[in-house]
């Protein structure tokens, strides 16, 4: 994420609709901080999903979040509809950090940027495995520009 640039949807590769809710808001008025790591968290994890790539119940192998962050630039509001744009900007052995970027409505500019890291860990033992197949395949589609 470049440090004094607000994001536009042009950025991402891949997007998810994410439903803010009435309980979303806090008493300014508007989308409380903490609600954007959730948007961020289940866009990914929706995605992945969607794509047959995880299954949180059942998936052998799992993904640990182990860093996070998120950058704000405006303001958004219960009902607004966010999408989420998705970038892969670095992919290793074992581990992916995302970026992603909320955008309200149809806004191209995103009121919010964040990023997060996930570690693909054994389901039982937690160790870490490395990202391979099909899985891999499709995080390479998402690697940033």
């Amino acid at each position: 994420m470049a440090e004094n640039r607000r994001g536009v949807r042009a950025d991402y590769r891949q997007f998810v609709t994410v439903t803010t809710r009435w309980a979303d808001n806090d008493i300014y008025g508007h989308i409380n901080n903490a609600a954007y790591y959730g948007y961020i968290d289940s866009a990914v994890n929706q995605l992945l999903i969607g794509e047959g790539l995880l299954d949180p119940a059942t998936s052998d192998k799992i993904f640990l979040v182990i860093e996070s962050g998120c950058r704000y630039h405006a303001a958004a509001h219960y009902p607004d509809v966010i999408h989420a744009g998705i970038r892969v900007a670095h992919l290793g052995n074992s581990s992916v950090k995302y970026e992603v970027g909320l955008f309200r409505n149809a806004e191209d500019q995103a009121v919010a940027e964040g990023h997060f890291v996930h570690v693909m860990v054994g389901r039982e033992d937690r160790r870490p495995a490395p990202i391979t197949g099909a899985f891999r395949t499709f995080l390479e589609t998402l690697k940033a520009r």
